[in-house]
């Protein structure tokens, strides 16, 4: 997890209704799921802001309960891992959802899997087959080799040791940027049709508190980790991981109980924490092998 400092300036809150429906044009008409209203989930929806991120802490700083979605229809400082630039035009979805202690400190980087497997459980609901997504570790989700999601975790220490934790979240609904070091779509591409934020709101924020049970604290990890592994993509593949000042290439073996990448290379099996994978490129293609 990173941990992060903020201060940006924001635009006024969209009216919220009871019971977390937030009315404004089609790109924002936001509700939650009924069930995840009826586990205390709120909602808040914002036209313009920084970071929704960003802003999930400030409000924990403040002193919110947690389990509140923060939605924004535009971005002036979304970002991803590493501080890279996650361009944030209105047309897709930019949530974020807070949560106050929602584990052992240990046990709080899984979260990124509960929401890997959260996003991929909803795209299901969405009608897109299992066979054309997949997520890529630890926090991408792909179509072919072309991202259109992506999960920011981030956490903060707030007085009286409580624990602030921020999980991001990205879907390219309407349009993707062309302009990328990566190739990238949306969901639109995918689909054939029309997709809006509200589309993919309401059944994640289900999908998400119906993860966020079954995890348990960290107790039902095990179960996650079977999910996710189903939804990966890359192993038994070769791959390339950029590990920071290190770079390893091997076959990607599976998770281990921790949620690390284990890589078989020719020296053993090495257990990596973090850092971004490169992945085979499709069969046919005359590129690099890895991508």
């Amino acid at each position: 997890m990173t941990i992060v400092a903020s201060l940006h300036l924001r635009a006024p809150l969209l009216p919220a209704g009871e019971g977390g429906t937030v009315a404004g044009d089609a790109l924002m008409a936001l509700e939650l799921d009924a069930y995840a209203k009826a586990r205390g989930f709120r909602l808040a929806a914002i036209e313009s802001i920084g970071s929704t991120n960003d802003e999930g802490l400030d409000r924990a700083a403040a002193g919110d309960a947690g389990r509140l979605w923060i939605v924004a229809k535009t971005q002036t400082g979304g970002r991803g891992r590493r501080g890279r630039r996650w361009l944030s035009p209105s047309g897709n979805l930019y949530a974020t959802l807070l949560l106050i202690d929602a584990g052992p400190v240990a046990r709080l980087p899984e979260l990124g899997f509960v929401a890997g497997v959260a996003i991929a459980s909803t795209l299901r609901d969405l009608g897109l087959a299992s066979d054309r997504f997949a997520i890529k570790w630890p926090n991408d989700l792909l179509a072919g080799r072309a991202k259109f999601a992506g999960i920011l975790l981030e956490a903060r220490q707030m007085p009286a040791r409580a624990h602030a934790t921020v999980v991001g979240i990205g879907v390219n609904c309407a349009w993707h940027p062309d302009d990328l070091a990566y190739p990238a779509t949306d969901l639109a591409a995918l689909m054939g049709h029309a997709v809006t934020p509200g589309d993919v709101f309401a059944p994640l924020s289900h999908r998400m508190a119906g993860m966020l049970d079954l995890w348990d604290r960290g107790d039902g990890f095990a179960r996650i980790r079977e999910i996710w592994l189903d939804f990966a993509a890359g192993v038994g593949e070769v791959i390339r991981v950029d590990a920071g000042t290190r770079s390893y290439e091997g076959v990607f073996e599976t998770l281990d109980p921790r949620g690390r990448l284990l890589l078989g290379t020719k020296s053993g099996t090495i257990a990596i924490e973090a850092g971004d994978i490169l992945l085979a490129r499709p069969e046919g293609s005359r590129e690099g092998a890895l991508t």
